[in-house]
């Protein structure tokens, strides 16, 4: 039921009765301060909508800048946070406000939970597009994990269950970071805002991290992580982790079908790329990848059980083009995001609480 007197068009996306992100659109009003007056003065319902739906998209709204965004953001949820712990490398458009990733344009990001290999995971994650991409790239796919974990077969659940995740991330610091990798991720001293290497390791108990220093200057986390999470508000068993992310056959996997949703021959010549990486790369230690996952006692994920997983993923994958000022709100616990490739301008902004 819609709170009374509401001045914006409801409606689930494409009038899909039960595909998210619930849609919250502009009439004639496009006003920004009138728009967070409301989500304040409805606070309780955006966020009900928020757990049952799993991610609202505001369209529609004058929002052209990330001080713009940051208001709207604030008024579903005042408590936003700036540390990020996790892997993709951002820049800070305002103290709150980051770009969504600075990784090359062609790579694409799988899906997956903002942090969820941390001890706290964001509980809500917020986008906003201020430069629309080209038609047809681009867009940060959503997928409602709570169907994933329905749709998977419960012996693959219980064998990632009982075995669990084993991540490893490599990070270089100052003075061993590459300008010419594109792949690079976050150098260790931008994740943790400081080069006290005992200040790092503090942050790294609190989180349940292995910190083990590599070489003159790199630093290598070595954490464990479960594949589902019981969600904090509706109490519901949550397919929830970064799995599909950190496999060595991510790159692949993700062009294999991007390349059959949309058959360019860009998109099959980089196929072939990431096949050729992924073999190279499962040559090498595990331990020396940039980012690697496995099972709890060392063992490799099965092939077939990332590509289970993979397919559920993509089954239930919403892909809806940006449009300049859209501001998506997602539960974090339920609904990942990801990124399809894209060229020429784009810029999305992300802010999480």
């Amino acid at each position: 039921m819609l709170p009374d007197g509401c001045p914006y068009d409801v409606r689930p996306l494409d009038n899909h009765p039960d595909r998210l992100p619930l849609v919250i659109a502009a009439r004639a009003d496009r006003d920004v301060g009138n728009l967070c007056t409301w989500l304040t003065a409805n606070r309780e319902w955006v966020a009900e909508q928020l757990r049952s739906w799993g991610a609202l998209l505001f369209r529609g709204f004058a929002v052209g800048d990330a001080p713009t965004f940051e208001r709207v953001a604030r008024a579903v949820d005042d408590d936003l946070k700036n540390e990020y712990l996790g892997t993709s490398p951002r820049n800070a458009l305002t103290s709150h406000i980051f770009t969504a990733s600075e990784l090359p344009p062609f790579y694409p990001i799988p899906q997956h939970c903002e942090m969820s290999f941390t001890k706290n995971p964001p509980r809500r994650l917020f986008f906003s597009c201020l430069v629309e991409p080209a038609e047809g790239s681009g867009e940060t796919p959503l997928c409602d994990f709570r169907r994933v974990l329905e749709d998977l077969d419960p012996a693959l659940v219980r064998r990632f269950e009982t075995k669990g995740i084993r991540i490893v991330r490599n990070y270089a610091g100052a003075e061993s970071a590459s300008r010419f990798n594109p792949f690079q991720l976050k150098r260790w001293d931008e994740m943790f805002l400081t080069t006290d290497r005992k200040a790092v390791e503090a942050k790294c108990r609190e989180e349940g991290f292995e910190p083990v220093w590599t070489g003159a200057d790199g630093l290598r986390l070595v954490s464990s992580q479960a594949t589902t999470r019981v969600h904090p508000e509706t109490g519901e068993k949550v397919w929830h982790n970064h799995v599909t992310t950190f496999h060595p056959s991510q790159a692949a996997g993700e062009y294999r079908r991007i390349h059959a949703l949309r058959p360019t021959l860009k998109h099959w010549a980089l196929l072939q790329v990431a096949r050729l990486l992924e073999i190279l790369e499962r040559r090498r230690p595990s331990e020396e990848l940039a980012m690697h996952c496995e099972h709890l006692d060392g063992s490799a994920i099965a092939d077939a059980d990332i590509e289970a997983v993979r397919e559920a993923v993509w089954k239930h994958l919403v892909v809806n083009p940006w449009r300049a000022g859209d501001v998506v709100a997602i539960d974090n616990f339920a609904v990942s995001h990801g990124r399809l490739p894209y060229a020429g301008p784009r810029l999305i902004a992300v802010a999480w609480a």
